[in-house]
């Protein structure tokens, strides 16, 4: 028989940081995204209505599942925190000051490899050697962040730690800088003990959101999330959110930045999270004057291909516009001859807005 304490070891083995066992049950957490759905706010997100029903309760993703094992992968890097910027950067959540040059702010999970394909890999093996060291056949399933499956309620049943007021997953000695993977099986496993909340009166990621996106503790309206806006929306950007998103131009890192789990948090050296050169603080000159070819190599095999080069211009054009920045500025003005995606008219919308803006 396989045991959880073997399966918790491989997975160190193959580079997770962490790793619990979960029941596969109806816990009640898993009811509240009905409720979250008829409100609205999960926006154009169209595949969590339509999988709604299968995230409800993971033994309909997998039948007879009794067991869901989550990993969770520190992606903190040497030099990412976020009271230092390289480059002579401004720091997070403070204004411009003189001289400055306004960079363009990235979540840090975006910096390296594609979290999708390195995690797949690994869990695939995770999964595989559980089939040859398990004595009796199982189905199972493995997801990293793509299947219906709300990961972060079986990592907290997997005591991997609690769902916090900024809705992410916080490990008491990890924090939260963490992806999350599963592999949904019909194993009777030994499961570990629920994590416990332990955010107590602290308020910081609500107070410090930029456009009140966490509307009460653990729960977010995805429509005002500045990662929303800036990655999963295909559309303009709103103008009432516009001047909020700061140089934000990929997703948003406040409100687990401000988090006091996150104030000494552990570094990961593994090579696949690194930043890769020109995503450590870019200038929002530099971005914008980069070729289409160029902004396609550099994006290459991250996670930042989600945006695609029509919502990252789009999102370049607001940051210029709030930075203030001279040369940003004139940079909207130069031709687009080797950057088409510029004269795509939603991006160039936004062109107008930032010119305004100034």
């Amino acid at each position: 028989m396989i045991t959880s304490d073997a399966i918790k070891r491989k997975a160190t083995e193959l580079g997770f940081d962490l790793c619990g066992i979960a029941p596969a049950e109806n816990f009640p957490e898993l009811s509240f995204l009905r409720s979250w759905l008829d409100r609205g706010y999960a926006g154009d997100m169209s595949w969590m209505p339509r999988s709604a029903s299968l995230r409800a309760d993971a033994r309909a993703v997998v039948p007879g599942a009794r067991s869901v094992i989550v990993t969770g992968t520190l992606y903190n890097t040497v030099g990412s925190d976020p009271t230092e910027r390289g480059e002579g950067g401004q720091t997070p959540f403070a204004p411009l000051r003189r001289g400055q040059t306004p960079f363009a702010e990235i979540s840090r999970y975006a910096w390296g490899d594609d979290y999708h394909d390195v995690l797949k890999t690994r869990l695939e093996a995770l999964l595989a050697w559980m089939r040859r060291e398990s004595p009796e056949p199982f189905a199972g399933c493995a997801y990293v962040d793509t299947g219906p499956v709300q990961e972060r309620v079986y990592a907290q049943y997997a005591g991997l730690g609690w769902i916090g007021k900024n809705t992410c997953l916080i490990n008491p000695e990890v924090g939260s800088w963490l992806f999350l993977s599963e592999i949904i099986c019909t194993l009777a496993l030994e499961p570990d003990t629920q994590g416990l909340e332990q955010c107590g009166a602290c308020t910081r990621c609500l107070d410090a959101c930029p456009t009140d996106a966490l509307v009460e503790p653990g729960v977010l309206d995805a429509t005002r999330c500045l990662s929303y806006l800036t990655i999963e929306l295909r559309t303009g950007i709103p103008d009432e959110h516009r001047a909020a998103l700061g140089t934000h131009v990929y997703g948003c890192d406040i409100c687990q930045a401000v988090c006091p789990y996150n104030q000494a948090p552990l570094q990961s050296d593994d090579a696949a999270w690194q930043p890769r050169a020109g995503l450590r603080a870019p200038r929002l000159a530099d971005l914008w004057r980069t070729p289409d070819a160029g902004l396609r190599s550099l994006i290459k095999g991250g996670p930042m291909t989600r945006a695609k080069l029509s919502g990252l211009r789009r999102n370049l054009a607001v940051a210029i516009g709030n930075s203030g920045d001279a040369d940003a500025r004139a940079a909207l003005d130069e031709p687009d001859v080797d950057r088409p995606s510029a004269s795509d008219p939603m991006v160039q919308e936004h062109v107008e807005w930032s010119r305004r803006r100034g």
